[in-house]
């Protein structure tokens, strides 16, 4: 068959497959129209072999071969719903991108929790010691907040149950407000995050231990270890992620320091992710449950060290057994 022939009659077929792939490439394509799809790709595949075989021009070949490999890409590629990676994210892609980077976190964890466990052996033994971190008035407030009598812990302590909602929303602003300072600040080489851990830590460790000493142990205790185990490990997760983008300032190795910055930014950013959804969980746990005073104490302590357990299972062993996609 003469090229000529051969192009008169197969042109329409190669032209309305063309509309089909522009269709698809821009995400628009209808389900009903693309039913046909895999046959006309199919068939495109056998006229470019035979156009191939016959010594057709070069031109006709490119042509065909262009229309055969976007078909192709169409045919074969991933399709992934946003739902879909999200999912897939909280099960898998984020407990093991930690465990890829638990240098960053094993540091950043150290220098959180360390400092406020030995902050609060300090206040606990040296009681004028909080004084040097808390000034006088916040002391008086702190107290209030967690004394055994009120009827609701924490802050506002005297709302009523139906502004809980209004202080979801506070706690989630103030709580990504904070992490997000801890992260963006390893700019600076990584001191940013590392004063921010630091100065946490500390704070939290003074006031866990004058409330301790002057027997106010039990509401704060009962009241921040449940939202703690979300909360406190997202702030250790937030430095770790800021101290990635300063070490790849610091040491950026054979690549220059801008390209080292990238590279390190993109797991950083989704160690984010994976923080902001923790402390929307921690938000949601200090409003609606760890201010109350109908549970008891011992309840509370149960919960709080259950979801302690969950948090640090998730971290280690969620995404052990990585599936091919479907």
């Amino acid at each position: 068959m003469k090229q000529s022939l051969f192009e008169s009659r197969h042109q329409a077929d190669w032209d309305a497959f063309g509309s089909q792939l522009e269709a698809l490439e821009r995400g628009k394509a209808d389900a009903q129209a693309s039913q046909g799809f895999a046959a006309h790709y199919r068939q495109l595949c056998q006229h470019l072999a035979l156009a191939q075989a016959r010594g057709y021009s070069s031109h006709l070949i490119d042509q065909l071969q262009q229309l055969a490999m976007r078909g192709h890409q169409q045919f074969y590629r991933h399709r992934s719903h946003l739902a879909a990676q999200l999912i897939r994210f909280l099960f898998g892609g984020f407990p093991r991108l930690v465990r890829s980077e638990w240098r960053s976190v094993c540091v950043a964890s150290l220098l959180f929790f360390g400092s406020l466990a030995l902050m609060g052996l300090l206040t606990y033994l040296y009681p004028e010691l909080i004084f040097s971190l808390v000034s006088p008035d916040q002391v008086t407030e702190m107290e209030s907040m967690y004394d055994p009598d009120a009827r609701r812990l924490g802050r506002f302590s005297e709302r009523g149950s139906g502004d809980d909602w209004v202080m979801f929303g506070f706690y989630i602003m103030n709580n990504i407000g904070i992490a997000f300072q801890t992260f963006a600040s390893g700019l600076l080489l990584g001191l940013g995050s590392l004063f921010f851990l630091l100065f946490n830590g500390l704070m939290i460790g003074a006031v866990a231990g004058h409330l301790t000493r002057i027997g106010y142990g039990e509401p704060f205790w009962s009241f921040v270890i449940g939202h703690g185990a979300f909360e406190l490990t997202a702030i250790a997760l937030a430095g770790a992620a800021g101290l990635k983008l300063g070490w790849a300032l610091l040491a950026p190795g054979r690549l220059p320091r801008g390209e080292a910055l990238r590279l390190a930014a993109g797991k950083a950013i989704q160690l984010v992710c994976g923080v902001i959804l923790f402390l929307l969980l921690a938000a949601f746990i200090e409003a609606f449950w760890s201010s109350t005073t109908f549970a008891s104490p011992n309840t509370k302590y149960a919960v709080g060290a259950g979801l302690w357990l969950l948090v640090l299972s998730y971290l280690l062993l969620a995404g052990r057994r990585q599936h091919a996609p479907d």
